[in-house]
């Protein structure tokens, strides 16, 4: 069965209600053809990962600023202003992670590990609705794996057996996030090449962790 198909057909499998890790750093490395097939197809009450939010106009915050996210894991929402009046309107739940820990606990879902010991976030609130566990003498914030339903990243190359390689800004946490889900989408910006085109020492992601390319634009 060929990985490659269309936004349409791929963002198909999306179910509303899914929780979903979304690709990018303040929209770069977004997949942004299918966000807007996730908008066209009227998919909502997702529960969304990310590392911020986007833009209004970009990344995520299109599906924010759209209504269709009832719950969001982030470390920055600056970027985009309607967060604050959403959680106001009790139309959007919204858990701040520090960016370190975000990425640690979606690489203990991805790796099958049982969660994070953090120092992060002792003595302020965030301590309050934290487990503690006191360890060789110290005291550690314990958070929980993040594993999704779905990833959705955008990658710079691929090769039809799904080997994904990024550019730059892409990889920040999308080659993470591509270990930690049961369906993994990529959004492909170059042509898709056949098997043995890419380098092996050059994949970031190898084709195993991900089911389905698209080609952004198609």
């Amino acid at each position: 069965m060929s990985k490659i198909t269309t936004i349409k057909e791929a963002v198909n499998r999306i179910k509303s209600g899914a929780v979903v890790h979304f690709g990018g750093f303040y929209a770069l490395g977004s997949p942004e053809g299918i966000v807007s097939e996730i908008l066209e197809q009227g998919i909502t009450d997702l529960t969304i990962i990310s590392n911020d939010t986007g833009t209004p106009k970009e990344g995520l915050g299109r599906l924010i600023e759209a209504g269709r996210v009832k719950k969001l894991y982030a470390s920055y929402v600056g970027l985009t202003p309607s967060v604050p009046k959403l959680m106001e309107e009790g139309r959007l739940e919204l858990e701040l992670v520090p960016q370190g820990t975000l990425i640690e606990r979606i690489r203990c879902a991805g790796y099958g590990l049982g969660g994070v010991l953090t120092p992060t976030g002792l003595g302020t609130v965030i301590e309050e609705k934290k487990q503690v566990i006191e360890l060789n003498g110290r005291k550690w914030l314990y958070d929980t794996p993040i594993k999704a339903d779905v990833t959705i990243v955008e990658a710079y190359k691929a090769d039809k057996a799904g080997n994904l390689i990024f550019r730059r800004t892409q990889n920040n946490f999308n080659q993470t996030m591509c270990m930690a889900a049961e369906l993994v989408i990529a959004e492909v910006v170059e042509p898709i090449v056949e098997m043995g085109a890419i380098d092996p020492d050059d994949v970031m992601v190898p084709g195993v962790f991900v089911d389905l390319l698209v080609r952004k634009g198609v």
